[in-house]
């Protein structure tokens, strides 16, 4: 017994000593940025990458998402307070209205990152879709900078809308596929939340390249905080925020993630483990919160054209009837993205099969590898130098390749970890598919740019998990002749002649599980144009207003043609180095290899 308590008493001690070292190293460090002025932009890259507004449209967006927090303060201090009432009790009248409140005060709350100045919505505003709402940032470096400027992320930001209905992910073994999850590569399984949205939800508030808190714990830190607290505790019952916090919790959430003083410790808050519990309860109830927002109508409203059409309140018009057949029949869009018909494929066939669905999602809930091109824009291949914080994101450099779900199974650089280790055997089998996201919504922009398909007015977006499309025409046109057009080289090198993403396809970026049901469909440019009217009627705020899609202050792009759209800021890739081991190399080990 005295033994046991002895080497109670000696682990304590190293805690603490711990605890005491990295409170003193921040404590240093905070008061030398204090004296010296804040920490250096971090900028690893060459020119062309960072758009010239970057700061100016950073602002922008900061002002525009505190004018949207600001209405939701408003809405919930017009709530009134729910009674407690039933068994088991339920916050009856009000509850769902202030559990919505509190995950859109979350969602729009810049305070949620080290820096104070990132919000989850800075990088997922609704004018867009809750897609990226920086048109020049979609247009180059195509990842979102984080709360240190300029970290990025390397993958567009998906939408939010829709995606909270993405089932738990599960292997099926009669198809011999995974379906469900979020996140382009699936990692937020819902394992343990069971809902892979709020399990989204975690990652960027302590994601290096996004919002980029060191701990989980920094999140009911700052909630303690915050205004809307007694909501919170509302919501998840009075006393739901009684942690006892150290001191040093501000300087330590002060201090982004990955930071070398931290050692690759990842709670480096010195938490009893009674507080540490409760801590996580919080973290928990933060993801179910936002999950209960983006669920909502306010996000995901079915308010479509197509919803009204499915309702029969509007007649689609000769393109978009011709486009929705096409989507339905030779375009084989529906074999993916699921509108609750059939999938006729054959010549001369129609679409005769009754609606099995009047809210459709467009998704299969499943992964894809469509064989995209690698983008040499994408800002993650330039961060191999250390930021002033001692950290690296990415010391591979061109030598990374993104294999999507599989790296995820084999719990890879860049992913998360894999909590079944029953999955990881299928990892070959997926190498470079990507989430099929739903379709609703991805045409939604601004009210004063209405398209996002030059020659505009548009509000320029970027498609696909690395931003290589840059509009609707270019993907519907890739699906239909990326076979047909198909060249042995990088972005940037078509032969002369031709036109990049019009009569050239560079190689995929991964060539491994690519899909053979599109590639060569036959399409005419009017079908491809038709589907893209088709596309554009899947935005909601038709039957009703969007919510706050009112704010964006930025301005409209003129000009060009959908075909070419962003071809003016293609460059050159590099010669591509191979595929480290730590990447391509991790069993079981891609098949074919990559290199």
């Amino acid at each position: 017994m005295r033994q046991t308590r002895l080497i109670a008493f000696a682990g304590a001690l190293v805690l603490i000593v711990i605890a005491i070292s990295i409170s003193a190293h921040l404590v240093r460090g905070h008061d030398e940025e204090t004296a010296a002025g804040p920490a250096p932009v971090y900028n690893p890259y060459p020119p062309g990458i960072l758009p010239s507004d970057l700061d100016s449209e950073v602002a922008r967006v900061q002002r525009e998402v505190d004018r949207i927090e600001g209405r939701a303060f408003a809405r919930w201090k017009g709530l009134s307070q729910p009674i407690l009432a039933g068994q088991p009790p339920v916050l009856q009248n009000t509850g769902t209205e202030a559990i919505e409140t509190l995950g859109e005060l979350m969602l729009y709350d810049s305070k949620i990152s080290p820096g104070k100045n990132e919000a989850c919505a800075s990088c997922h505003m609704p004018y867009s879709g809750f897609g990226g709402p920086i048109p020049s940032v979609n247009l180059t470096m195509i990842a979102f900078p984080g709360t240190v400027h300029f970290r990025a992320g390397k993958r567009t930001p998906q939408r939010h809308p829709y995606a909270p209905f993405f089932p738990v992910l599960q292997y099926n073994q009669t198809q011999g596929l995974f379906f469900g999850g979020n996140f382009w590569d699936s990692r937020a399984t819902g394992y343990k939340l069971r809902i892979p949205d709020a399990e989204q939800a975690q990652g960027p508030p302590v994601d290096t390249q996004e919002m980029g808190f060191p701990d989980t714990a920094c999140i009911p830190f700052r909630i303690l905080q915050s205004e809307y607290r007694p909501l919170f505790e509302e919501v998840w019952g009075e006393g739901s925020l009684d942690i006892k916090f150290p001191r040093e919790t501000e300087r330590i959430c002060a201090t982004p993630g990955g930071a070398a003083v931290f050692g690759g410790n990842t709670t480096p808050v010195p938490l009893s483990a009674t507080d540490r519990t409760r801590a996580n309860t919080v973290y928990d109830r933060w993801a179910q919160s936002i999950d209960s927002f983006e669920q909502s109508v306010q996000v995901s409203a079915f308010s479509s054209k197509f919803d009204a059409f499915l309702a029969g309140k509007y007649k689609l018009t000769a393109d978009e009837m011709a486009g929705f057949r096409l989507f339905n029949g030779r375009g084989n869009c529906n074999s993916c993205h699921l509108d609750g018909r059939g999938t006729p494929l054959k010549s001369g066939q129609a679409d005769t099969s009754a609606v099995a669905m009047v809210n459709p999602l467009f998704t299969c809930f499943g992964s894809a590898n469509e064989g995209v091109p690698l983008n040499p824009r994408d800002a993650f291949y330039y961060q191999t130098k250390p930021d002033s914080y001692g950290f690296v994101a990415n010391p591979y450099g061109f030598g990374y390749r993104d294999m999507g779900l599989g790296t995820f199974l084999r719990s890879g650089f860049g992913s998360g970890p894999n909590p079944n280790a029953s999955w990881r055997q299928y990892a070959p089998t997926v190498d470079g598919q990507m989430q099929v996201s739903s379709v609703r919504d991805v045409a939604l922009a601004p009210s004063q740019c209405p398209t996002t398909e030059a020659p505009g007015p548009y509000f320029q977006k970027a498609f696909f998990h690395n931003g290589y499309f840059k509009s609707l025409k270019q993907v519907v046109h890739f699906y239909n002749t990326r076979d047909k057009y198909a060249y042995p080289v990088t972005s940037g090198h078509c032969p002369n002649g031709t036109t990049e993403k019009v009569d050239c396809w560079p190689m995929p970026e991964v060539r491994n599980n690519i899909d053979t049901t599109s590639g060569n469909l036959g399409l005419t440019e009017k079908e491809e144009n038709q589907i893209v009217a088709f596309l554009q009627t899947l935005s909601d705020g038709f039957t009703k207003p969007y919510l706050n899609s009112d704010t964006y202050s930025g301005t409209c792009m003129r000009g060009g043609a959908a075909a070419t759209q962003g071809n003016e800021l293609l460059i050159p890739t590099p010669p591509l180095p191979p595929c480290p081991s730590a990447i391509c190399g991790v069993a079981p080990v891609p098949n074919p290899a990559i290199h």
